[in-house]
């Protein structure tokens, strides 16, 4: 599948679908109280998706590359937060694991298009 609109990557498209559990997430009662957390996990899980499509409008591959391991990067962070939801019981294990592998698979997305990219 050819690639014309960030919206076509499919590291976006789950990142997206991270983003939506997230504010899912965040809306517990226990968690929405969380202020600091919210907003931190929120943010982290945005900058996902956001930093795919800045990248995607690079004047380059190497500009693209770039913020792609921002994206990554923000990934890990989110995986970090996770932890803290899983240890404050705003999570039950079984959501920790479901997102958590999100994470892993938007990573192993991210990673074989910055392999792509540095080839081309």
């Amino acid at each position: 599948m050819k690639i014309e609109k960030f919206e076509d990557i499919q590291a976006w498209q789950l990142a997206r679908e991270l983003v939506k559990e997230t504010y899912k997430l965040t809306r517990d009662k226990n968690c929405s109280k969380d202020y600091g957390f919210k907003d931190q996990i929120q943010r982290s899980s945005i900058s996902i998706m956001a930093n795919i499509a800045e990248g995607f409008d690079s004047q380059s591959d190497i500009g693209f590359v770039k913020f792609l391991n921002y994206s990554k990067r923000s990934t890990s962070e989110v995986q970090s937060h996770l932890y803290v939801a899983l240890d404050q019981e705003y999570v039950i294990q079984e959501k920790f694991d479901e997102l958590y592998e999100k994470c892993k698979e938007i990573k192993r997305l991210i990673g074989g298009f910055i392999r792509y990219l540095k080839k081309t």
